[in-house]
């Protein structure tokens, strides 16, 4: 293994994932950025990875992130009514709050309650995302308990010409989406605009006769939720022939969700993530980038026509990050982060502001057929004072691509603002910091046709933060998940499959009364598979999708029924960059629910015009 001195911390890892995509999109080897803040290949992560690239988006044709990531291995969510509605992401089984999001290497969610805004994320503005299970708190600081997530937005080519892209997009429950965008690029310089909306009248997001007051479900509401969004993205960047480089990018999205509540009803949304990022070499083996970024969001909120209070949060971010070439196949990385989060709202916090700064190290090696990957970092948080997180990794390449991997890493999460003082000052000001220890055993194998992974893992959580019966946050004493996950892919005589399965335990050991039950809202068992075939310029692909049960509460009473859908694709390249495509989702109309008393879409049919040079 050979590392690059490529830029490796946030914005300027766009470059390294774009050289990626330039490539087939089924590459056994794409190269990653974000297990370890450095470029590496995802063969030589010790960690459990994925990567979704634009060709995979335009083949399984999601209408949101959470279409496209559900059931990969350790992702579940829980969703609120259908798309455009509350949705959170469970990663291993930890909470919706301990996967760290990135978006072009910018730290994302809601200073207020933690949660990136997964269902305001329009996936055409998506070129690629790299998921990082397990702890990464060692080089990403807070909230990194269950894993990382990077989305990297659409971007320029440094192939020269300018390049427009086109699609659109109608079918059920009045759905129509659009997108449109111009990039281009030369040798030096690469750019992207991309402008984006949809609309639908959506479904009924609360099931008609639910009478429990904590669902905010009722029947004086069997009305359709309707969501509209508009989202503009940018991006852009120059290299000089000496290797430095200046790159930035922005993304903007506008919201619009309808939905059944007692005091509020509707929520006009703004998400904002922007970023830029500066590297150059002051020594041939010493390669430094800084970078900025901000992320904010706010939501108003209405009940019918009338103003009842809004939430403001912004985030700014800054970095400093250092990868020095130590030696052949050696690689030390050093680096600080700082972010400064502020939240402003109608309710009365009894604080709104709080900085964290991280200090952090990295030591990557290759000796033979092993390799090591060590790290370290201190964080300070004004609020909750000294966190300090380490990981160690080993892999052992064999023959024939196998390739055995063991890790172990602690990992921390400071309580929200909403946790401590929402609503209206109350919350729980006592609660302390979230702790966590895991450990990982992985096997994996890679070759031209086929390649397949296992990885088993076990998690313990201390302090971690729950909702009790009366949705007040509360400190569980201790948590302990542990899973398996295993994925298959093979490519034989055109068809290409993908199969994902996990088995999930993840339990509450607080010694009280819901010692043993099972944390809300994680399916212990689920299983995905991806069959798709090319016949000449017809494309044809099914992905079905099961989920075990479930509990909606912490006491578990209210259980959640296990279920799977049925999703059928077929595309057609008429013309040349020209391509229609057709989904039928949910081929069965079965009934589930993934949040309790909450319904989720029928049967549903979708139809899209596409016009995109890069995707033959």
């Amino acid at each position: 293994m050979k590392k690059s001195l490529l830029a490796a911390a946030l914005l300027s890892c766009t470059m390294a994932a774009q050289a990626a995509d330039q490539g087939d999109a089924n590459t056994l080897s794409p190269v990653i950025v974000t297990a370890t803040r450095t470029a590496i290949t995802a063969d030589e992560a010790l960690s459990s990875v994925t990567v979704i690239t634009r060709a995979d988006i335009e083949r399984l044709q999601p209408l949101s992130v959470q279409d496209l990531l559900t059931g990969l291995p350790g992702v579940s969510f829980a969703n609120s009514g259908g798309i455009g509605q509350q949705t959170s992401l469970f990663l291993r089984g930890t909470n919706s709050s301990h996967t760290l999001v990135l978006i072009d290497g910018v730290r994302i969610g809601s200073v207020g309650n933690g949660l990136p805004a997964f269902e305001q994320l329009p996936v055409e503005q998506i070129d690629r995302i790299e998921i990082v299970r397990g702890p990464r708190s060692s080089l990403y600081g807070a909230d990194a308990i269950g894993g990382v997530i990077q989305i990297f937005t659409r971007h320029g080519s440094r192939d020269g010409g300018l390049m427009p892209s086109f699609s659109v997009t109608t079918g059920s429950d009045h759905l129509l989406r659009g997108q449109a965008g111009l990039s281009g690029g030369s040798d030096h310089a690469w750019y992207n605009l991309s402008v984006g909306a949809q609309h639908t009248r959506g479904i009924n997001a609360c099931r008609i006769g639910a009478a429990e007051a904590f669902a905010g479900c009722f029947t004086d509401e069997p009305d359709q939720d309707a969501y509209s969004n508009k989202n503009l993205s940018a991006n852009g960047g120059y290299r000089w022939d000496n290797g430095a480089e200046l790159s930035g990018s922005w993304l903007r999205s506008l919201g619009e969700i309808h939905f059944d509540g007692s005091y509020q009803n509707r929520s006009r949304t703004v998400q904002q993530v922007a970023g830029s990022s500066f590297s150059f070499n002051p020594l041939e083996a010493w390669k430094t980038t800084l970078s900025v970024g901000q992320n904010l969001d706010r939501y108003d909120n209405y009940e019918n026509e009338n103003f009842v209070g809004y939430i403001y949060s912004r985030r700014n971010q800054a970095s400093w990050q250092n990868d020095l070439s130590v030696a052949d196949n050696q690689l030390l990385t050093l680096g600080v982060d700082w972010q400064g989060e502020h939240i402003d709202s109608d309710t009365g916090y009894l604080a709104s502001r709080r900085n964290d700064t991280g200090t952090y190290v990295q030591y990557q090696a290759t000796f033979g057929r092993n390799e090591v990957q060590l790290s370290a970092r201190r964080d300070h948080n004004s609020q909750f004072g000294d966190h300090n997180t380490g990981a160690a990794a080993w892999g052992y390449h064999f023959d024939d691509g196998l390739k055995l991997s063991a890790s172990y890493g602690s990992a921390f999460h400071a309580p929200t603002f909403n946790d401590l003082y929402y609503p209206y000052g109350s919350g729980n000001p006592n609660l302390k910091p979230e702790k966590s220890r895991s450990a990982e055993l992985g096997l994996s194998q890679q070759l031209t046709a086929w390649n397949w992974a296992v990885n088993t893992y076990q998690t313990r959580i201390d302090q971690l933060i729950a909702l009790d019966s009366n949705y007040f946050p509360m400190n569980v004493s201790k948590a302990r998940i542990r899973g398996v996950e295993g994925q298959l892919g093979v490519n034989l005589d055109g068809w290409q499959l993908q199969g994902y399965l996990t088995w999930l335990q993840p339990l509450n050991q607080d010694g009280g009364p819901n010692d043993g039950n099972v944390l809300p809202r994680r399916p212990e068992h689920t299983a995905r598979v991806d069959l798709d075939r090319r016949f000449g310029e017809f494309g044809v692909g099914a992905t079905v999708y099961a989920a075990g049960r479930s509990y909606d509460d912490v006491a578990n009473r209210h259980p959640l029924a296990g279920y799977s859908t049925t999703d059928l694709r077929a595309s057609y390249h008429f013309a040349p960059d020209w391509q229609v495509e057709t989904r039928l989702a949910n081929v069965f109309g079965r009934h589930y629910e993934t949040v309790y008393y909450f319904n989720q879409p029928g049967r549903s049919v979708f139809l899209t015009l596409r016009y995109s040079p890069t995707t033959h």
